[in-house]
C-alpha cells in the first residue's frame, strides 16, 4: 500500500465485506442546499436495493438543512462540520462515518433513478479489478451533464459527451480515465489502498486527482450507462461564478504536477504552460482577470507541495497506458461538470 498523506487518509479499519447485497454508502455532501435535499434524499430513498447506508454531510450551512433532514429523513445519518470544508473535505468526512463495501458520492442537487444503485453494484461486483463506477449523469432536460472524465497533457479536464442530447448511442463502454464525483461509486478497498480525496483541491479536480490516482495503479473504471442521475448543474456553487473559475484554474496546475509520471509531466510542460497562459485574456475579457490571475498564482505557489505529494502516487501500469489515457489536445474551457 503507497504511503498516504494526511489529505489522503486510509480508513482500513472499515474493511470491505463481500455478500451477495453488499452495503452501499451514499454520501452526500451538502452547503446551503436545503431546497435540493427533498428531492435528492426521496430518490435515495426510493431505491429497489439495499442495504443503503445514507449519510449527509453538512459544511457549515446556514439555512437549516441538517435541522430538516433531522425532521423530513430521520434514518439519515448526519455529518455536521463546524466548517465548510469544500467537496473533499466534506467527501472524506462522510466516508470515514461510512460502512458500505461500496461508496458513492452524490451532489446534493441530484435525483438518482431508482434502479441506479442496483445497476452500479452488479457492474461493480462483476470484476475485482474494478475500482470505480462512471453513471450517466443528465441535465432536467434530459440532455448529457457527463458520462464520465476526460483529461489533456495541459491538465484541462472536461465531462465526456456533455451537452450531447441522450441516445442509445450514448450507452456504449469506452476506455473511461474515471467518474465525475458529483455521481459516482467507489470500491471501499480501492480507497483503503491508493487514500481518499486529496483536501488541498477543497473543490474542483479532486476527483480527477483520485481517478487518476487509480488507474495509475492499476484500478479500472467501468461506465453504467443504465444507472442514471439527474443534475441541476450548479446547485450551489455556480456556473462559471468566481468561485468555480478561481478553483478550478487553480487545481488544473496541481493535479498533473502531483500525479502524471516524471518523463509525462517534462513532455507535457509546453501544453501546461500554452493553456495557463491563453486562459488569462480568456476570462479578462470574460471580466473575471482579477479571479484568474489569483488563481495562476495561488497554483504556482502551491507547486511545492504538490511535488512533496508525488511519493505517495503509486504508479505500477504500462507507460503506453498513461497516452491511452490522457489526450494531447482539448479546448481551453474549464471543466464544469462539478458543483459542490
Amino acid at each position: 500500500m503507497p504511503e498516504c498523506s494526511d489529505n489522503e487518509t486510509s480508513f482500513s479499519g472499515n474493511r470491505e465485506k463481500m455478500s451477495e447485497h453488499p452495503l452501499v454508502t451514499v454520501v452526500v455532501v451538502n452547503f446551503n442546499g436545503r431546497h435540493f435535499l427533498g428531492e435528492c434524499l426521496a430518490s435515495l430513498s426510493n431505491q429497489n436495493y439495499t442495504p443503503i447506508e445514507i449519510i449527509l454531510v453538512d459544511n457549515a450551512s446556514s439555512d437549516g438543512s441538517a435541522e430538516f433532514v433531522r425532521a423530513s429523513f430521520p434514518g439519515v445519518h448526519i455529518v455536521q462540520n463546524s466548517e465548510n470544508r469544500g467537496f473533499s473535505g466534506g467527501a472524506n468526512s462522510g466516508i470515514m462515518e461510512s460502512n458500505g463495501t461500496y461508496i458513492m458520492t452524490l451532489n446534493n442537487d441530484t435525483r438518482m433513478d431508482s434502479h441506479c444503485i442496483s445497476y452500479l453494484v452488479h457492474a461493480m461486483a462483476s470484476d475485482a479489478r474494478i475500482g470505480m463506477g462512471t453513471i450517466k449523469m443528465l441535465f432536467p432536460d434530459g440532455t448529457i451533464n457527463s458520462t464520465g472524465i476526460c483529461i489533456s497533457r495541459s491538465g484541462a479536464a472536461w465531462d465526456r459527451e456533455m451537452f450531447k442530447r441522450d441516445s442509445p448511442d450514448n450507452n456504449f463502454e469506452e476506455e473511461i480515465i474515471g467518474p465525475c464525483a458529483g455521481a459516482a461509486i467507489y470500491r471501499r478497498s480501492m480507497l483503503d489502498a491508493i487514500g481518499l480525496f486529496d483536501e488541498d483541491f477543497f473543490l474542483f479536480m479532486e476527483d480527477v486527482d483520485l481517478a487518476l490516482r487509480a488507474r495509475l495503479a492499476g484500478w479500472e473504471c467501468v461506465y453504467v450507462p443504465q444507472a442514471v442521475v439527474y443534475h441541476h448543474h450548479g446547485g450551489t456553487a455556480g456556473f462559471m461564478s468566481d468561485l468555480t473559475v478561481y478553483y478550478g484554474n487553480r487545481n488544473i496546475l496541481w493535479y498533473p504536477v502531483k500525479d502524471f509520471p516524471a518523463w509525462y509531466l517534462v513532455t507535457s510542460l509546453p501544453w501546461i504552460v500554452g493553456r495557463t497562459i491563453a486562459v488569462i485574456p480568456y476570462y479578462a475579457l470574460r471580466g473575471q482577470g482579477g479571479v484568474i490571475l489569483k488563481s495562476k498564482i495561488d497554483g504556482l505557489k502551491g507547486i511545492p507541495g504538490m511535488i512533496r505529494k508525488r511519493r505517495s502516487v503509486e504508479r505500477i501500469i504500462n507507460p503506453g497506458m498513461i497516452k491511452k489515457l490522457i489526450r494531447t489536445w482539448s479546448s481551453i474551457q474549464r471543466r464544469s461538470d462539478v458543483d459542490h
